[in-house]
């Protein structure tokens, strides 16, 4: 979908137009876009000449299935300049550690060289953004801008200053939707004007929608003039001149992580090859979600989630690649669902629910959100974010997450659990802000809605079995061997697997032959998982109680919605049927 906003013509532009021209708004639709364009005009039809044309490049860091980019090289002949602007916010660069800047600069980097080899460059300013494109159009009559929508609340005030700024100037401001799906605020529209609170309400009512745009077809590059920033910009700006390093930024790298994920649009297509090839071996043996079903947590990495949340890759080519595979294999019998594309649909639920809600990321101020009175226990959530817990697999997740960035979907639901609802009883706001420092694919929305989800803040009962996420029985069923621990928590790798997952157990000669004496080695427990997980539930029961009303919530249907979410044992879904029923 376009979204486009025009104001006053600016002085360079060599047509007479009234400056009160009346506003009018037309709708036409655009095959090649995939969406409605909506326009809103303030001149009457004329040649008015496009000299300046700017991609402002924010989250779709790609050029595939990219129709901002098509929109910006499309129309009368004009300059074209593909930017990225460092103003300490975009991309989440305010919040960011080494890793997830890496995996950014990294993802610049490739759609320099690609636009380089087509004649061009990216130019990466640094600044408020309303500001440079003011400037750009006071010296080279800008007269476009288009981006990609960034439909989470905490971009509006930038984007909304953007767009104030080129109406006052007669420059076209035009957005369009490819980051999801659909765009979460036309779902919020079909479902009434309210956020569909479960799952399954969001998914009637994308139903309703119909499918998701296919993707638009590449840019042709022929007659493509691209420009070249004058020196005084180039010096009021800082451009780069190259792709600077993390360090750059006062970051450095966490002791010597393996780096498994490589950021950019030519990696990530790579990428998608060979995961649809596993995708397309499962569908032939019947299963589904291979990578959630059967977790590997030492394998090689086949998530995309990290390139779709810098957009090198196209969420809607990597949905429609999957549906397209799976109605291959089984010839349209069974037709895809929306099944197959797992957690990319919850992907969308999440951005939806936190489209207009800016406090979705915060307690006290979130309509959604239960307020528990969290305790505040500095020494244990460091402990938590050093992985010095005392309990291996939450440690060696926790390790893996500061060294490499990135842990599995399993992992992250067990350290969530245990540093919230689970074990330590610490808030999840605290557990938020430290994957989004460090968790390569952290989307604000996306993050925020799984530990409101997990630590049951979002009023989630189906949840609520102590044995669901036990921090030694349930890393113990993923990976019986311990090859996990082994990796990320070596001072144990000696120790014989019985003792691997609860160390405190081993008597003190198996410590001493393992070179490993807990408590001077590797910590002692900080606490005693059945009691805080029985206090705990305690806690969360007593808090239902005291409410006379429950808060509107996001939260699953039912027991399949939880299974497909979190790899759970089957003693836990058994009483999760039992608690529904």
């Amino acid at each position: 979908m376009r979204i486009q906003c025009i104001g006053r013509s600016p002085p360079h532009a060599r047509v007479i137009v009234p400056r009160e021209a009346p506003v009018t708004w037309t709708a036409t639709y655009a095959p090649a876009l995939g969406a409605p364009v909506i326009q809103q005009r303030q001149w009457p039809t004329m040649n008015r000449p496009v000299q300046m044309s700017v991609l402002w490049f924010r989250h779709g860091l790609r050029l595939h299935d990219n129709p901002a980019l098509l929109d910006a090289i499309s129309g009368p002949p004009s300059m074209f300049f593909p930017i990225f602007i460092f103003d300490g916010e975009s991309a989440g660069t305010k919040v960011i550690g080494f890793n997830r800047m890496r995996f950014l600069l990294e993802s610049l980097a490739d759609l320099d060289r690609q636009l380089r080899s087509r004649g061009g460059r990216l130019w990466l300013l640094r600044g408020d953004p309303s500001k440079i494109f003011q400037r750009l159009w006071e010296e080279l009559a800008l007269t476009k801008v288009c981006f990609e929508q960034d439909c989470e609340p905490i971009w509006n005030e930038r984007d909304q200053s953007v767009r104030a700024t080129c109406a006052e100037r007669g420059v076209r401001c035009e957005e369009f939707v490819s980051h999801t799906l659909w765009d979460p605020k036309a779902v919020i529209y079909a479902n009434g004007g309210l956020p569909p609170l479960t799952y399954q309400m969001f998914l009637h009512t994308v139903s309703t929608l119909g499918e998701p745009p296919r993707p638009v077809e590449d840019p042709d590059w022929t007659g493509v003039t691209f420009g070249t920033l004058p020196p005084r910009l180039v010096k009021e700006f800082q451009v780069f001149d190259e792709v600077p390093k993390p360090e750059y930024f006062g970051l450095s790298q966490p002791g010597y992580g393996l780096v498994r994920w490589i950021g950019g649009e030519t990696r990530a297509l790579q990428h998608l090859r060979e995961r649809l090839t596993q995708e397309e071996q499962a569908f032939r043996k019947g299963i589904i979600l291979p990578n959630q079903s059967r977790p590997d947590l030492l394998g090689p990495p086949t998530s995309q989630s990290a390139a779709l949340r810098y957009g090198c890759l196209s969420v809607r080519r990597f949905y429609w690649n999957l549906h397209d595979l799976f109605n291959a294999v089984s010839q349209g019998d069974p037709p895809a669902g929306l099944n197959i594309s797992g957690q990319l649909i919850w992907r969308e639920y999440f951005y939806t629910m936190s489209v207009y809600n800016p406090h979705y990321a915060e307690m006290s101020a979130n309509p959604i959100c239960l307020d528990v009175p969290w305790d505040k226990n500095p020494t244990f959530l460091e402990k938590w974010k050093k992985g010095q817990t005392g309990f291996p697999f939450i440690d060696a997740a926790m390790r893996q997450l500061v060294s490499e960035g990135w842990i599995h979907h399993v992992a992250r639901n067990s350290v969530a659990c245990f540093l919230t609802r689970g074990d330590l009883w610490i808030s999840w706001e605290d557990g938020l802000a430290f994957f989004l420092e460090h968790l390569i694919d952290a989307d604000w929305s996306v993050c925020a809605g799984n530990w409101m989800w997990v630590s049951s803040s979002a009023f989630e009962q189906l949840l609520d079995c102590s044995k669901c996420l036990c921090p030694v029985n349930y890393g113990r069923r993923l990976d019986p061997w311990g090859e996990y621990i082994k990796r990320y928590v070596p001072e144990l790798r000696n120790l014989p697997v019985e003792y691997l997952y609860e160390p405190w157990k081993a008597p003190l000669d198996v410590q001493r032959d393992a070179g490993c004496i807990i408590g001077d080695h590797y910590p002692e427990r900080i606490v005693d998982h059945q009691r805080a997980s029985n206090q705990n539930r305690q806690y969360m029961e007593n808090i239902r109680n005291s409410l006379l009303e429950q808060p509107a919530h996001c939260c699953p249907s039912n027991q399949d919605e939880v299974r497909q979410f979190m790899w759970l044992p089957d003693e836990c879904v058994g009483h999760i049927t039992a608690k529904i029923a």
